[in-house]
């Protein structure tokens, strides 16, 4: 199963890598980001000896939320150039720029998904009968993924509109916490988690979940954020009214 897994992240990361070597844009990662959770989530319902009905769930939830991120990250990126994030790392090359960004981005990326997806390896192989801690998992899979799509949505909304421009999102979830799409995407992941510790050994995994919001919190995500965003005009009055990471009301 480890083995079967490892693989179908290193094709995935293999196809992205020659990608965006292809085109010159290596934030062609970030859509096979969701892409790669989907290829092991089957990979792991169809090698997994666990129960059908635990791989089937598993496949469903890891699907229904990659697929949409993909395809958010897809079309975000659509007719744009390289992410900002990529071009100041891929600056601090001293040699072949290409070496390093296999290196740095699809590499790292392609370690980091397996591990974080160890949850899903773990419960395919797995029996046990449906429980309340499946259910609470997929209670928190669900708050989530909604939460997510939600804020990606609203966001979107918000860039869409000329009158916006210079101006930073502070309505509807972005009043309750400046990263609602990253609060979102920790509560899929302690969700699935729930759902593999429901029986031994997935409890585990808990690394896992624990890795994944550490990057969203700290490494990749609302951090590099936070330092994106510092310079534009509002945003300081706007972190001292609104939650970092976890919803609360605005002050």
């Amino acid at each position: 199963m480890l083995f079967a897994s490892f693989l179908a992240v290193v094709v995935t990361m293999a196809v992205t890598a020659s990608i965006g070597i292809r085109i010159g844009r290596h934030n062609v990662v970030d859509v096979s980001w969701g892409v790669g959770f989907v290829v092991i989530a089957a990979v792991s319902a169809v090698v997994g000896a666990g129960d059908l009905w635990r791989r089937l769930l598993m496949l469903a939830l890891v699907g229904i939320w990659g697929l949409r991120l993909a395809w958010h990250m897809a079309v975000r990126s659509r007719g744009k150039g390289e992410d900002p994030r990529y071009e100041q790392m891929l600056g601090k090359a001293s040699g072949s720029r290409t070496l390093y960004a296999i290196r740095k981005i699809y590499v790292t990326q392609g370690i980091s998904l397996w591990f974080v997806s160890l949850p899903i390896q773990v419960s395919a192989v797995s029996s046990g009968g449906f429980n309340l801690l499946v259910l609470l998992g997929v209670v928190l899979w669900l708050v989530g993924v909604t939460f997510e799509a939600v804020a990606d949505r609203q966001m979107a909304e918000f860039k869409s509109d000329p009158g916006s421009y210079g101006h930073i999102m502070d309505q509807g979830l972005w009043a309750w916490t400046r990263h609602p799409n990253y609060f979102g995407d920790a509560c899929v992941w302690w969700g699935i988690f729930l759902v593999a510790a429901s029986v031994w050994p997935g409890v585990l995994t808990v690394l896992s979940p624990i890795a994944m919001t550490y990057f969203l919190v700290f490494a990749t995500g609302a951090r590099l954020l936070e330092q994106h965003m510092a310079h534009r005009p509002g945003y300081r009055e706007y972190q001292e009214r609104t939650s970092y990471f976890i919803p609360r009301p605005p002050k």
